[in-house]
């Protein structure tokens, strides 16, 4: 009888060590790629501009990220908490993480490594400090009182439940006009209002971003939605946060005549398929699970609230974290996002910042993550490049925590989610016969890799023991000479 393992917490901190090693970084390339060649995001969540830009150039461009998603850039509430750059006070673009000359900057920067810029925008709301107070760059508000942006007018006040808070998520009318633990929630009906959130998004589009992740858009009726982008200077890419609930009457397919989606499923079943089922369950992961159409989904493995809220993996399962990223990079599902945290002891902790509350510059393992870093998530990077618009094929499982596909004619992955190596075992694998970089265990740069190299017979087999908590990747990208 197979039993599903019962992992000790020192085995999980100890699961295959060498996926968590930082991948050796490439020069940069010598121009941008073409557009829509690399479709991978990469949430740099609460990163300064600075540190931004250097990792475009030295990371993100040359691993093949195709965009990075940087935290909300306008003026916010001045004090610790993460959550202070998702409360806007003004637009102006000053916060906590840069001036505005350093984000034009940074703009231009990741544009030149090949790597496009998404802005989380705050647009449900404004401040939830019923006091007011004085925000980062220095301006005066009150919590319903935003002086040359808006006034008492621009707000809902839904007055449910003895406060203006949401309390009932199967009441569409409280999701979409109350507040959010206490937030002052804009008139988004208003065409005022909608202006000026269209003039703002329009400023960030003149700074050159390329495109906005939609913070709170379940909150919002998906016509407000629409209402706004048509105001947008030019076309622009937009994923929109809509968290989805059984039975809630704000659904996410309501907003996919905007732009993609978030698909927050995704995360919560591939956790559960990697702690408690089985990885054989994943040979249909995605539409048949009932999710948002692949095209205008966006999937991750985690994102800075589900991190914080549980029942997702993390950076702090090590190992099964590697996996499970590997597996979403090379699953034809959605557009991948790739979270890089700070590391973090309670849920509202700041990431590193000094006495003043200014965001330090990044260095990673100092108090930041960088889950993009690690080897099996930044070169699996270039593995989902290269397997761009293939299907998948010659699916193997073991009926329990052993699976291996194909991106056909394109790329292979085996993964062992076992507590034991699997020994003695060939893999078809359609791929042309010549040796490839193991790049879940090695970097390939200029015809070399720095790991184990698979061999790929004429007739498209290999065969490799894949160790417990583990898994090997090959792809045409990374094809030796």
């Amino acid at each position: 009888m197979h039993r599903r393992r019962c992992r000790s917490a020192a085995l999980v901190l100890g699961l295959a060590a060498s996926l968590l090693v930082p991948t050796a970084v490439a020069a940069p390339p010598a121009a941008a790629a073409t557009p829509g060649s690399k479709k991978v995001i990469v949430q740099l969540f609460e990163w300064n501009w600075t540190s931004v830009a250097s990792e475009c150039t030295n990371v993100l461009g040359p691993k093949g990220y195709g965009y990075v998603q940087v935290s909300p850039p306008q003026e916010h509430v001045n004090a610790a908490p993460w959550w202070v750059s998702y409360q806007p006070v003004s637009y102006r673009i000053e916060s906590r993480k840069g001036t505005r000359a350093q984000f034009q900057s940074m703009v231009t920067t990741c544009h030149n490594a090949g790597v496009k810029v998404i802005v989380d925008t705050v647009v449900n709301h404004m401040s939830g400090q019923d006091n007011g107070g004085t925000g980062w760059a220095g301006t005066t508000y009150g919590h319903y009182n935003y002086p040359g942006n808006y006034g008492a007018q621009d707000f809902h006040y839904c007055g449910r439940n003895g406060t203006n808070d949401i309390v009932n998520y199967s009441d569409r009318y409280e999701v979409q006009n109350c507040e959010l633990v206490n937030l002052a929630d804009l008139k988004t009906e208003s065409d005022y209002v909608r202006t000026r959130l269209a003039t703002y998004m329009n400023d960030l589009l003149s700074l050159g971003v390329d495109g906005f992740r939609m913070d709170g858009s379940k909150h919002m009726p998906a016509a407000d939605i629409a209402a706004i982008k048509a105001k947008l200077s030019r076309p622009a890419y937009m994923v929109q946060e809509v968290i989805y609930g059984a039975g809630e009457p704000v659904q996410p397919t309501e907003y996919t005549g905007n732009g993609d989606v978030h698909e927050f499923r995704y995360g919560k079943d591939l956790a559960r398929m990697f702690n408690s089922e089985r990885l054989a369950y994943l040979k249909n992961f995605g539409e048949a699970w009932g999710y948002l159409p692949s095209s205008q989904a966006v999937a991750f493995v985690d994102n800075h609230d589900t991190q914080r809220d549980g029942g997702v993996l993390t950076y702090r399962d090590r190992g099964e974290y590697a996996l499970a990223n590997a597996f979403m990079l090379a699953w034809p599902y959605g557009t991948p996002a790739v979270m890089s945290s700070f590391t973090f002891s309670n849920k509202d902790q700041a990431p590193p910042s000094d006495a003043t509350n200014k965001v330090l510059n990044t260095t990673c393992y100092s108090g930041w993550e960088c889950e993009h870093r690690w080897r099996a998530i930044a070169n699996m990077v270039g593995f989902n490049n290269a397997v761009q618009g293939t299907g998948v094929s010659n699916w193997y499982d073991n009926g329990y925590q052993h699976i291996a596909f194909s991106r056909t004619g394109k790329g292979y992955l085996t993964v062992n989610d076992e507590d034991f190596a699997v020994t003695g075992r060939s893999y078809y694998t359609g791929l042309p016969a010549g040796r490839y970089c193991d790049v879940i265990h090695g970097d390939f740069s200029n015809g070399t890799c720095s790991g184990p190299v698979v061999t790929v017979d004429s007739a498209g087999w290999f065969a490799a023991t894949v160790n417990a908590h583990d898994a090997i990747a090959i792809h045409i990208g990374a094809k030796l000479p």
